[in-house]
């Protein structure tokens, strides 16, 4: 596999093409290696996160600020990270500074990358559909992080019970 070019607000980076990650998920891992426990240790958050991220979608095209193409490639994208798949693809760790911004950014570029190969986009290929711009339409990782745990922990119970 090759690489491709993404970019931020530091720089430039080369990401391996074989990743659904991002830029800023990769800058995340750099700089907060914390405790080695990834979110790919718990897939039931990653679910949850999922979850908020495809309501959200569906939210911004019924109001018309997300066209149907994009919102519904998300959507899509999403459903298939709350089936399972791609877990591996969440290397963040759980314990991070920035109150869960690397974490809601890990979502949102493997959703976006996702999306865009089943819309017939490479990764990466941000100016068809954005991980900020698009995928994290009208969102605040202070709503979906806590969003997103309280769903994770709403489901944990009904297993314990």
């Amino acid at each position: 596999m090759g690489t491709r070019k993404e970019h931020d607000f530091i720089g430039e980076l080369e990401i391996d093409d074989s990743v659904y990650y991002g830029v800023q998920t990769f800058r995340a891992v750099e700089n907060f290696k914390m405790t080695g426990r990834t979110l790919k240790n718990y897939p039931f958050f990653v679910k949850a996160f999922a979850q908020i991220k495809k309501a959200a979608a569906l939210a911004n095209k019924e109001v018309g600020v997300l066209d149907a193409e994009k919102a519904d490639a998300i959507a899509k994208a999403a459903d298939r990270l709350i089936k399972g798949e791609f877990i591996d693809q969440f290397v963040v760790d759980m314990m991070q500074g920035g109150a869960g911004t690397s974490t809601n950014m890990n979502v949102n570029e493997v959703i976006t990358n996702i999306a865009l190969e089943s819309m017939g986009h490479k990764k990466g290929e941000y100016q068809y559909l954005h991980p900020n711009d698009h995928t994290n339409l009208g969102q605040s990782t202070n709503d979906t992080y806590p969003s997103s745990i309280k769903v994770a922990t709403h489901e944990k119970l009904g297993h314990l019970l």
